[in-house]
């Protein structure tokens, strides 16, 4: 599966229909030549191909601020982006690893939405730079889920730099895992609804 630059500039579309399931992808890097965006466009892709309500966010996009203070959540980033994820039902986070994290963007996001994340589902899609940080994302989920009563599903993808070869993921078993991921959410999100 291949993602290029072009698509990575798509406009934040946020479709809702009453009744059914929504599903967010959410891009929290601010790297322009992000992997773990490709893996978040990838996976909005399968969603878009399952035919269900869907929506792109990229962070980078918003000029959210920094969650100091009151101020900062009357913010249009901020207000934005805790709407988008209120109305979603289930959402895939898209994040680079860093130092043993995922990225302090991530964790910004949930500061400023807090219990926009309740009983939500929710997933991972994790860029880092090699495979020592693979479970670097059980803080932030036990966050959430302790937080917030989010739903996590339990299949994290992780890749490595040396999955991609320039804006293309070649590693056909990341691909397969990213599709996995995508049918998981539909399917998690689905039985929880009831």
């Amino acid at each position: 599966m291949m993602v290029g630059r072009q698509a990575e500039r798509l406009p934040y579309n946020y479709h809702i229909n009453k009744g059914m399931a929504s599903y967010l992808v959410v891009s929290t890097s601010g790297n322009p030549d992000s992997n773990s965006r490709r893996m978040g466009r990838i996976a909005f892709k399968h969603l878009e191909k399952a035919k269900v309500s869907s929506a792109w966010l990229d962070i980078s996009e918003l000029n959210l601020p920094l969650c100091d203070a009151d101020a900062c959540y009357t913010q249009p980033g901020a207000k934005k982006v805790s709407k988008a994820i209120e109305e979603a039902d289930g959402i895939l986070i898209a994040t680079p690893v860093y130092n043993y994290d995922v990225s302090a963007a991530a964790k910004n996001l949930v500061e400023l939405t807090g219990s926009a994340w309740e009983d939500k589902v929710v997933g991972f899609l994790c860029a880092a730079g090699g495979m020592s940080s693979y479970m670097s994302v059980m803080a932030f989920a036990n966050s959430l889920m302790l937080d917030f009563r989010t739903v996590i599903i339990p299949r994290f993808v992780y890749a490595t730099g040396r999955s991609f070869e320039g804006d293309d993921l070649k590693d056909k078993q990341v691909a397969e895992r990213i599709g996995e991921l995508a049918a998981e959410l539909i399917k998690f999100t689905k039985a929880l609804r009831g």
